[in-house]
C-alpha cells in the first residue's frame, strides 16, 4: 500500500530523478537505508517504472508535434494496428480509444513533409488502417509526464506506516 511517505518520495523524484538517496531521506525525514528500501519496493512493484531525461524536441530537430486519430478495420479486441504503431520511432504514445476512431497517437517529426511521409509510408502501410485525421500543435502550454501524486489516496496515513 502506498502511504504519505511513498507519495512524498514519488513527488521528489518526479521533480528531480537525479536526486541522491541521502537528499530524499533528508526531505522525508527518514534514514537513508529506510528510504532506499522504499525506493526498491516502489521499483519492484512497477510504480516507479524508469528514470529518464526529458529532451528538448527542438534541440534535436523534432519540433513538430501532431496528434493522429486512426481508424482501422479490426475488431475491438484485436490490437494489431496498435502493436504495429509501437515500432515507429517517431510515435511517442499510442492510445487504444473508444468512439469513431480506434487509436490516438502522439507523433514528433522534423517537418510537415516528414510527418506526411510517415503518415503515407509507415502508418498508411499498416494493413488494417482505413483513415487518419491529424491535428498539428501550434504551441504547447503544458506537457508533462508527472502524475499528481499528492491528489490520490487522500485517506491514506500521511506519516507512513504499513
Amino acid at each position: 500500500m502506498i502511504d504519505g511517505i511513498d507519495r512524498k518520495i514519488m513527488t521528489i523524484l518526479q521533480e528531480n530523478a537525479r536526486i541522491s538517496n541521502i537528499e530524499i531521506s533528508r526531505q522525508v525525514g527518514m534514514a537513508p537505508s529506510a528510504t532506499l528500501e522504499r525506493l526498491r519496493k516502489l521499483e519492484a512493484q512497477g510504480i516507479i517504472r524508469a528514470y529518464k531525461a526529458h529532451l528538448d524536441p527542438a534541440a534535436i530537430d523534432l519540433s513538430l508535434l501532431a496528434f493522429v486519430f486512426i481508424r482501422a478495420n479490426e475488431r475491438f479486441s484485436d490490437q494489431d494496428v496498435g502493436n504495429a504503431l509501437l515500432n515507429i520511432p517517431e510515435v511517442q504514445e499510442v492510445h487504444h480509444i473508444a468512439g469513431e476512431d480506434c487509436y490516438l497517437v502522439k507523433i514528433r517529426a522534423a517537418s510537415t513533409e516528414d510527418l506526411g511521409r510517415l503518415l503515407r509510408e509507415r502508418i498508411g502501410a499498416i494493413e488494417s488502417v482505413t483513415s487518419t485525421r491529424t491535428t498539428i500543435v501550434l504551441s504547447t502550454m503544458k506537457e508533462t509526464t508527472d502524475l499528481p501524486v499528492g491528489l490520490a489516496g487522500r485517506g491514506d496515513d500521511e506519516e507512513g506506516g504499513e
